[in-house]
């Protein structure tokens, strides 16, 4: 938590000391306030929100030739939506009535194209479009506050979509006419329960079928250490021989390690020991409270370099293989560029999946990250001491209302059906929490101020800077990822001194990483640059890039292999504190 000094306006000691007492006393009360309120909006700050308003409307109140050509543009979509009208009342029967240049995938069931639905849908794309012009090219207007803006808008109008009404949506009318009115009842009963969990601190969803150490995470393997932030859970070898290098995995601390292991047919640790490598996972502590003062550093130092030491004791091995998925893997990053600082040659090789480095192109979630925002979430630890998922969720949800959100009403509560969870969606409602200073550093050093990439990270008495990184590196990017766009996760192959293996995979922040061999409807594009190639813009490495069908899975272990030695005999497993997948994971 960061707090401005005092602008003293006396030289008297005692004076001084009063005055300190009174900003403490001030700030706390803030604190309190903004804390306090927090829950109304769901982690995100209304101050934040209304600069971003009042840039806009001001800029626009001062530009009488932008709302000159926005009532042009109100005039020519109502004279178009006007004959549009004509032209769907006089074709007469029930015939279709679309528009072709205009599509949504909210509005695909076929039944939106009959009247009067498709006149509602159509009235509702024109108005989106008409705001999407108002809120964009406001001279004056700087680009983040523009996209901000932008945004909110589109938020804002996806809650008044035909689509989310059961009146205007001709699917819920249809479900009723054939229930009889029974998805409204279930529908209340799927409404009611949510509430329960809710109100409970429950989890969402149906999850017998899915529990962790019986049908998820169930690689046989032992927990060999632990620490107060991490168990180092070792996995049992699958083959005769393996790779003389052990492969060290490091999750993001912002969820459980699982979903690198979750069934049987898509566990990538399972995958890698099949494929002849002794593996190693970080099961990070889920924090409370009592771990309000835990930094990033302590995540380094407990966790991967802690880890590494541990690796390294067990097995014998002189290097190890890295890997880091989202937030760890920029964990990992500012591990590997500390220990080449300090001359620490231990990894053979870094990995990253759907983790940035750079942060100046981090997508859509750059709209909630600026100093108000921060402070406010500041104020919100402070009551407690770590965020939590649900005070995460928040931003997540409104970047997919219409996926995440409006989604989820229309089909759980109007159409009265209940989803079936999946080893995915059972593992996402797993949630953990992250220390209050911890993520202050990470949201302040790394997300607001990029601090990493422009070499003003301190570790230690000392800047780290990810040039001085001279490992090969393997980087994994999903074309929909809303979390870690593939586009600042490629940043990588410009940021270091090594050769990059770059792929780009179909699929998600999540899906697009757990992509097992023989899951359908799988392909990527992959291309390796050079430290001594010329830099490639994201653009043009598509256009230079193989595309293969598939999952990438066997394009990294083949990657892997050029980077070890002959296969050996496997290491002895460390002495064993419990069987995976440990007592961590099961924080709840």
């Amino acid at each position: 938590m960061t707090r401005k000094p005092t602008l003293y306006t006396h030289d008297d000691p005692k004076a001084r000391a009063a005055q300190d007492v009174a900003a403490e006393v001030a700030d706390r009360i803030d604190t309190a306030l903004h804390a306090a309120f927090s829950p109304l909006t769901g982690g995100l700050s209304p101050s934040a929100l209304g600069l971003v308003y009042m840039d806009w409307a001001l800029h626009l109140a001062a530009s009488p030739g932008k709302q000159g050509e926005l009532m042009m543009s109100a005039a020519t979509k109502w004279g178009e939506y006007s004959r549009y009208l004509t032209q769907c009342m006089m074709s007469g029967g029930e015939g279709p009535c679309s528009q072709a240049h205009r599509k949504d995938r909210r509005f695909r069931h076929p039944d939106w194209e009959a009247k009067p639905f498709a006149a509602y849908k159509e009235a509702f794309l024109m108005a989106q479009e008409w705001w999407q012009e108002a809120t964009t090219h406001v001279q004056g207007v700087s680009e983040a506050n523009e996209k901000a803006i932008s945004f909110a808008a589109r938020q804002a109008l996806d809650a008044l979509s035909p689509a989310n009404f059961p009146m205007t949506n001709p699917e819920i009318i249809e479900k009723t006419v054939e229930t009889n009115g029974m998805n409204i009842v279930h529908g209340i009963a799927n409404y009611m329960d949510d509430l329960r969990h809710i109100m409970a601190h429950e989890r969402f969803g149906d999850t017998s079928e899915y529990k962790v150490g019986e049908t998820l995470a169930v690689t046989p393997g032992k927990v060999v250490y632990r620490n107060h932030l991490i168990e180092l859970i070792q996995y049992e070898p699958a083959t005769d021989k393996v790779r003389p290098e052990p492969v060290l995995i490091v999750p993001a601390w912002i969820m459980k390690y699982y979903i690198l292991d979750l069934s049987q047919q898509n566990s990538m640790v399972k995958y890698l020991t099949e494929q002849g490598y002794t593996v190693f996972m970080i099961s990070w502590r889920n924090p409370g409270a009592e771990d309000s003062e835990l930094g990033f550093d302590d995540y380094r130092q407990m966790g991967t370099m802690a880890a590494i030491d541990q690796v390294q004791k067990i097995t014998g091995a002189p290097k190890v293989h890295t890997a880091g998925y989202c937030l760890g893997g920029t964990l990992l990053g500012v591990t590997a560029a500390t220990m080449a600082r300090d001359g620490d040659e231990r990894l053979a090789s870094m990995t990253l999946f759907a983790a940035q480095i750079d942060f100046t192109e981090a997508g859509e979630l750059m709209l909630f990250i600026n100093e108000s925002q921060v402070a406010f979430l500041e104020d919100m630890m402070w009551k407690q001491g770590y965020l939590d998922a649900a005070q995460m969720s928040g931003a997540f949800q409104i970047l997919r209302s219409a996926d995440l959100v409006w989604s989820r009403i229309q089909h759980e509560y109007l159409m009265g059906e209940k989803p079936r969870y999946n080893d995915l969606m059972t593992w996402n409602a797993d949630t953990t929490r992250m220390p209050a200073r911890m993520h202050s550093e990470y949201l302040r050093k790394l997300f607001l101020n990029n601090d990493f990439a422009d070499g003003k990270f301190m570790v230690g008495k000392e800047p780290v800077f990810p040039g001085d990184i001279t490992l090969p590196i393997f980087a994994v990017g999903t074309e929909t990822d809303h979390v870690a766009p593939w586009k600042s996760a490629f940043k990588i192959e410009s940021l270091t001194r090594s050769d990059v293996t770059f792929v780009l995979t179909n699929g998600g922040h999540n899906a697009g990483v757990v992509s097992e061999p023989g899951h359908p409807r799988r392909h990527y594009m992959v291309h390796t640059s050079s430290d001594r190639d010329r830099y490639l813009s994201p653009e043009h490495w598509q256009e230079v890039a193989d595309r293969h069908e598939g999952s990438w899975w066997p394009e990294w272990t083949a990657w892997l292999d050029l980077q070890s030695g002959t296969p050996v005999a496997p290491p002895k497993m460390g002495k064993p504190l419990c069987d995976a997948p440990g007592t961590y994971v099961m924080m709840e």
